[in-house]
């Protein structure tokens, strides 16, 4: 008999919707799975039992939708009334907000049931979700391995299938790392197409809410949910917002795609591909091109990128509120980052935002002959726990940089792109791509990845399911 976590999330929500199965029901499977296995995982830093039960219970009576009685939970930089909400960082282990952020709020009106706080990095500033305050969130494949960041814990929770999918935020790959570390489905939307996280109100337009998912359709189904959150609140958004389930279950034919393995830190870091890494591309472009899509390599040489997100990055952290008192509490790195960006000058800021701005021009006239461009979603294959320098900021940050160098140019380029496996290593480790489309493109890439996924069939589950 198939368990109701064996479930794609989209069957959940017909089977919700049909009363074939109950809220309570399927929200105590989930607290149950949780109890069993997140002590190994360490994707959850708060369980809110009593509360989503209750949530539960009352699910019948939310406005119909594809989210009544769908378990979820908040990324821990996401304030819940009455939740500790701790943003992974010590400095903030009694904080309990009285209000709810705009995005719980919205996704209880959505009729979902929030199970708890999945863990994050400190305020989410790293690509790995490891501090000193709480346990390391772990790759369910392989344990002694870290899960990415900085929605880490969302990514392990539905790896480990502790939830149907989650809601994460991307601000330089925060979504797709952690996906591509554990195997999953990762979606980072263009710059201004969610109502909720759209990006336009983030420094250098840069953090976007988005989807995690096991399968591609049912990341296109979160995304069509969070886009229906609320009306968009702002003039400026994407092209093209139409829904994107139709794209995953039928792809497009048609479409052109551009493969290439430079990334824009190539000047500035080593970045050594990982044969895994490498052949995934391969046998993705390999794939589409005999389904029939148009596949050919692409010559990018993109210049002067590293000392621009720096600036950028820094300058993000300096707007944390944090006292001197709280800087003595937080990771080296925070503190770091916090008094580098506290201490640039504006000029030197507003020259990086418009190095941005032309960064996004430059690369969306790059990608322009492209439905999509294929690269590789990391350069390496997922890093021990502890791997990450402690003490040096300097050194962590390179670190950073080599495990995930395809990342953060969409963000500043503001482009959808989408993560999904396509092979195993050695070890049988699923080893994922990136394709990044075109602004308001994410129905092609969905699409693209669709295929992907039917060629490669269903991955097997980590051993710990």
């Amino acid at each position: 008999m198939t368990a109701l976590h064996d479930l794609p999330a989209i069957e959940l929500s017909r089977m919700l919707r049909d009363r074939e199965v109950d809220p309570v029901a399927l929200t105590a499977h989930y607290l149950q799975r949780i109890a069993a296995l997140d002590d190994r995982v360490g994707a959850f830093v708060e369980v809110t039992a009593d509360r989503a039960l209750a949530q539960a219970a009352q699910a019948d009576a939310a406005v119909a939708g594809p989210l009544r009685g769908m378990p979820l939970a908040d990324k821990d930089l996401v304030a819940r009334a009455g939740v500790p909400t701790r943003y992974g960082s010590r400095a903030r282990r009694d904080f309990v907000p009285e209000r709810s952020d705009e995005l719980a709020a919205a996704l209880d009106t959505a009729g979902a049931v929030n199970l708890g706080k999945t863990a994050t990095p400190e305020f989410g500033l790293t690509g790995y979700t490891e501090t000193s305050f709480t346990p390391p969130t772990r790759d369910p494949w392989n344990t002694a391995h870290g899960a990415g960041g900085s929605s880490g814990g969302a990514a392990a929770a539905v790896a480990a299938g502790l939830l149907p999918l989650a809601v994460g935020s991307d601000g330089g790959g925060s979504i797709r790392i952690p996906a591509a570390t554990v195997g999953i489905v990762g979606l980072k939307p263009s710059r201004g197409r969610m109502p909720i996280g759209s990006g336009i109100d983030s420094l250098a337009g840069l953090a976007v809410t988005g989807p995690l998912a096991r399968t591609v359709a049912d990341a296109a189904f979160l995304a069509d949910a969070l886009h229906t959150l609320r009306p968009h609140p702002f003039a400026l958004t994407a092209p093209d917002p139409g829904p994107l389930l139709p794209a995953a279950l039928a792809p497009r034919e048609g479409l052109r795609v551009g493969v290439t393995t430079v990334s824009p830190w190539d000047d500035d870091e080593q970045i050594e591909l990982d044969p895994a890494a490498r052949a995934a591309v391969e046998h993705a472009a390999a794939v589409l091109s005999a389904a029939g899509t148009g596949v050919d390599e692409f010559r990018w040489a993109p210049v002067g990128y590293a000392e621009m997100f720096r600036t950028i990055w820094r300058a993000s952290a300096a707007r944390l509120p944090l006292s001197e008192a709280d800087l003595a509490l937080v990771e080296p790195i925070t503190a770091w980052l916090v008094q580098e960006g506290r201490a640039l000058l504006a000029t030197r800021l507003l020259d990086a935002l418009a190095s941005a701005a032309a960064f996004e021009r430059q690369t969306i006239a790059a990608f322009a002959p492209f439905d999509a461009v294929l690269t590789p979603a990391l350069a390496q294959s997922p890093r021990p726990i502890g791997w990450y320098d402690r003490e040096n900021a300097e050194r962590n940050f390179a670190q950073q940089v080599q495990y995930a160098p395809y990342s953060s140019f969409v963000n500043v380029a503001g482009l959808p792109a989408i993560t999904v496996p396509v092979t195993t290593d050695g070890a049988g480790h699923p080893v994922s791509v990136q394709l990044v489309g075109r602004p308001g493109g994410e129905a092609a890439i969905v699409s693209l990845a669709a295929v992907l996924e039917a060629h490669r069939g269903a991955l097997p589950h980590p051993p710990l399911w």
